[in-house]
C-alpha cells in the first residue's frame, strides 16, 4: 500500500515500478484530486488520521499486505503507524520526528552527541533580541515545519534576522499555520554540500547516491538547482560521507525504508542539515536509474518487502537541473524548449508549469516549473550541458496592471 498525498510527484512513478515488479499495489489517497478511485484505490478521509487508519485496517483485513509505505512527508508519519498496527516494518516515531521536524532534529542531534550547528527558537509573537547572545552571524532562519527550501532565509545582520522572521510568518500565515509556529535560527555553516539518497533494511544502511550539488548555496534563499552524480569526491571523502551517514541512522532510530538525507562538508568536518524518512523530491530519483538501470521507487519497493535487486553502476555522470523560478508572475509560456532538447548530452526536458500558472520564486515558492537532465562521459561535460540546455529557455509571463476598485453611493 502507498500512502500518497493528493498531486505527488511520486505516485505515478511508483506505480509504474509496481508493474514492472509485478507487484500488486495499491494506492491509498485524500485530498480534492486524490487518485484513490483509480483500480483498487483506497479514498481516506482527510479529517482524521484515526479515521484513515481504522480504515486501513480494515483494508488489510481483507487483504493482508507485505509493506505500507508513505510517498511524501506528508504521509510518511501515518503510513509507518499504519505498518506498526499490521506487524510490518516501519520507522519509530522518533524518526520520523526529526524527518518533518528541523527543530527536533536540532534537539536530537544535540542530545545523542551528533555535530550539530547552534541554534535557538523565536516562540511565536516573540523576537530574536535576547537569544540571539552568543549566535554570530551569519546565521539562518527557517520554519521548523515546511520542506523543499521554503521559508529558509540566510540572515547577515539583526536587520536582516529581524525581517527574516516577518518574512517567515508571513509565509506560515499563508499556510494557515500560523498559530503556535515557531521559528528556527541557527548558525550558518559554510562548505560545499551533497544530497544522499539510501534505503535502510533491519538497520543496515545502503547508499545509492551522492549527489553533488556544484552551485553553491550560501544564501540568502536556498533554492536547489542543480544535482550531479557520482560526485567529485576521493574515496575516503564518500567512505565518510557513507559511515557518517550509518552512525545518523542508527542514533537517530532510522532501521527501515528509504532516506534522503542533506550534508555540508567542510575540511574534514560532516554537518547534517536535515535527514527525511522518504526518497529525494520531484523527479530528481531519475538520476538512480540512470545511474542503476533500476528505478529507484522499484528499489524502495523492493527494500520494503525483501525482494532480491541486482544493479550495476555506471561509469557516466548525471545530472539534473530543477529549473529556476525567474520570477513571479502569471505564466504564458515556456519558449526554446526543442532548442534546449537538442543540446548535446541533453537526456530529457520536463516542463511542468502550464499557461496560466502563478509562478512564485523562493523563499516563498515550492514547485519547480520542471527539470532538465543530463548524461555524459564527464563531470563537466554533464554540468555544462545543463548549464546550455538552460540559457535556451525563455519565460514568457502575462502583463500585469495595477488595479483600483472605486466605490461609488448614489443618493
Amino acid at each position: 500500500m502507498l500512502i500518497a498525498p493528493e498531486r505527488s510527484y511520486h505516485t505515478g512513478a511508483f506505480i509504474a515500478a509496481a508493474q514492472t515488479l509485478g507487484i500488486r499495489l495499491v494506492v491509498a489517497s485524500f485530498g480534492g484530486a486524490c487518485l484513490a478511485p483509480v483500480e483498487g484505490g483506497l479514498r481516506l478521509p482527510s479529517h482524521s488520521a484515526e479515521a484513515a487508519l481504522d480504515l486501513i485496517a480494515q483494508e488489510c483485513r481483507r487483504h493482508p499486505y507485505g509493506a505500507i509505505l508513505g510517498s511524501d512527508d506528508a504521509t510518511v508519519a501515518l503510513a509507518a503507524r499504519a505498518a506498526r498496527d499490521q506487524g510490518l516494518p516501519a520507522n519509530g516515531a522518533q524518526a520520523l520526528k526529526v524527518s518533518v521536524d528541523k527543530l527536533a532534529f536540532r534537539q536530537r542531534c544535540q542530545q545523542q552527541g551528533i555535530r550539530t550547528p547552534r541554534f535557538f527558537v523565536v516562540e511565536p509573537g516573540k523576537t530574536a533580541q535576547q537569544a540571539l547572545t552568543g549566535l554570530p552571524f551569519p546565521c539562518v532562519a527557517k520554519p521548523t515545519g515546511l520542506s523543499a527550501s521554503r521559508g529558509v532565509i540566510r540572515c547577515d545582520d539583526r536587520a536582516q534576522l529581524h525581517a527574516a522572521l516577518a518574512r517567515i510568518r508571513g509565509l506560515l500565515k499563508t499556510e494557515g499555520k500560523l498559530a503556535g509556529a515557531q521559528i528556527l535560527v541557527e548558525e550558518y555553516i559554510d562548505g560545499e554540500e551533497f544530497a544522499i539518497e539510501a534505503l535502510v533494511r533491519e538497520g543496515r544502511v545502503d547508499v545509492l547516491a551522492i549527489f553533488e550539488k556544484p552551485d553553491r548555496l550560501a544564501g540568502p534563499f536556498f533554492e536547489e538547482t542543480i544535482y550531479l552524480t557520482p560526485p567529485r569526491l576521493g574515496e575516503e571523502r564518500v567512505g565518510q560521507i557513507t559511515t557518517g551517514l550509518a552512525e545518523l541512522c542508527q542514533k537517530l532510530g532510522f532501521f527501515h525504508g528509504p532516506v534522503h538525507a542533506e550534508v555540508r562538508v567542510n575540511a574534514d568536518e560532516l554537518w547534517f542539515i536535515e535527514i527525511a524518512s522518504r526518497t529525494v523530491g520531484g523527479r530528481c530519483g531519475r538520476l538512480v536509474e540512470f545511474q542503476t538501470g533500476v528505478r529507484l521507487e522499484s528499489l524502495v519497493l523492493a527494500n520494503a518487502l525483501g525482494l532480491p535487486q541486482s544493479v550495476t553502476q555506471s561509469e557516466d555522470v548525471c545530472g539534473v537541473m530543477m529549473i529556476p523560478v525567474p520570477k513571479g508572475g502569471l505564466l504564458r509560456r515556456v519558449e526554446g524548449i526543442s532548442a534546449a532538447r537538442a543540446v548535446t548530452g541533453i537526456v530529457d526536458v520536463e516542463i511542468d508549469a502550464r499557461e496560466g500558472q502563478f509562478l512564485v520564486p523562493w523563499p516563498e515558492g515550492c514547485a519547480y516549473p520542471g527539470f532538465i537532465f543530463s548524461r555524459s562521459h564527464a563531470f563537466h561535460t554533464a554540468l555544462a550541458a545543463l548549464r546550455e540546455a538552460h540559457r535556451h529557455l525563455q519565460f514568457v509571463f502575462a502583463p500585469t496592471f495595477p488595479a483600483q476598485i472605486s466605490r461609488s453611493t448614489s443618493s
